[in-house]
């Protein structure tokens, strides 16, 4: 299931997604980059079939993205039937392959007690969730700011731009921050106050997949543990910040990531379809060959310096855009590590505030 998919690098993940699973042997689920556990594994990732669920605000276009989605595989189906040797396997997995489109909207919680009660009616299980959905309060550039950090660092200034001015405060229908609320609160039901929210909330979200994630893994249990990764897609052109640039703005964008791109910078990927392989690559290989990390003891170090305590996951590039994917640590101080403990209760306190407003019953 995956979220935010309308466009942009959600839009990207299914396009991508759909037609490695109908190859017989998806070449994203291939483990063979450097960060993989080696492991004697001769299981061969095939898959028979696939339920996509499209969760969307508008109804309307999430339609619209299945057709098209629809449309990519049966293009996908027919080029692997011309090729010698052809098995039949592509089109069988089309024979068994639904997309369903349910509607959500991430910053009205009871839209999201909705959309979990149908897709639990309608749906045995969920195998993964791609949590990618977001929202950004752009409103203005600061030119001067823009030019000065082009001027001296042309890489950061494109990959880790300041100068994109945002909104901050803007409050949900149930009274929460609006980007906290769709990129991290509403997320969680499936702070603090910054000039970056949007940033902010990206980093939130993988201080809470960590959590999770490291709380899974101690679990005892005979059952595999629910693995969190975190996904970085690097960067890419979509319109999330379209509310403040224009068409000569936008074409501008693009000429500055091809050129820090060729600059060296591995991160900026452009396309949507490319910046997708590190989701992908996760939603596909086996877990076995995926690194964990144990959080280090940080009790004796400073509150405010750093331990690498985690894996993220990165969507990598050469200069010419060839996709790969990397890690990159996570790093986290004491002091952070004791906001993230600190959010994580916040939002089940929320949580449970929500489900007794709702006269709910707080999940076993």
């Amino acid at each position: 299931m995956s979220d935010g998919n309308l466009n942009g690098v959600g839009f990207g993940i299914c396009q991508r997604l759909l037609p490695q699973v109908t190859s017989r042997s998806p070449t994203d689920a291939q483990p063979h980059y450097d960060f993989h556990v080696k492991q004697n594994i001769d299981d061969e990732v095939s898959f028979s079939g696939l339920t996509l669920i499209l969760a969307c605000r508008s109804r309307q276009r999430g339609e619209a993205a299945r057709d098209t989605l629809h449309r990519l595989v049966d293009e996908r189906v027919r080029q692997l039937e011309t090729l010698p040797g052809y098995d039949g396997h592509a089109g069988n997995f089309r024979r068994h392959l639904t997309i369903a489109v349910h509607t959500v909207d991430l910053v009205h919680i009871q839209s999201v007690f909705r959309f979990a009660d149908e897709v639990t009616k309608t749906h045995p299980y969920i195998s993964h969730l791609i949590c990618n959905a977001g929202v950004a309060y752009f409103v203005s550039i600061h030119w001067f700011l823009a030019i000065e950090e082009l001027a001296t660092d042309w890489v950061k200034a494109v990959a880790a731009p300041i100068y994109y001015m945002q909104e901050v405060g803007q409050p949900s229908q149930d009274g929460l921050g609006w980007v906290w609320h769709s990129s991290v609160f509403g997320h969680c039901v499936l702070l603090t106050k910054t000039a970056h929210s949007y940033e902010s909330s990206k980093f939130q979200m993988d201080l809470i997949a960590h959590q999770l994630d490291q709380a899974s893994l101690r679990e005892e249990s005979d059952k595999l543990p629910v693995r969190h990764p975190t996904v970085l897609p690097g960067v890419a052109g979509t319109n999330i910040a379209g509310a403040v640039l224009c068409t000569l703005s936008s074409i501008g964008m693009f000429l500055a990531f091809y050129i820090a791109r060729f600059l060296g910078s591995p991160y900026h990927l452009i396309s949507a379809f490319k910046a997708a392989i590190s989701a992908v690559h996760l939603c596909l290989v086996l877990l076995a060959f995926l690194p964990t990390v144990s959080s280090p003891e940080l009790d004796g170090l400073d509150p405010t310096t750093p331990a690498e305590v985690g894996v993220r996951y990165v969507s990598q590039c050469d200069r010419w855009g060839k996709e790969r994917v990397g890690t990159m640590g996570l790093t986290l101080s004491k002091e952070q590590e004791k906001q993230s403990d600190e959010l994580l209760k916040h939002c089940e306190r929320l949580f449970t505030a929500f489900c007794e407003a709702e006269g709910r019953l707080l999940p076993s």
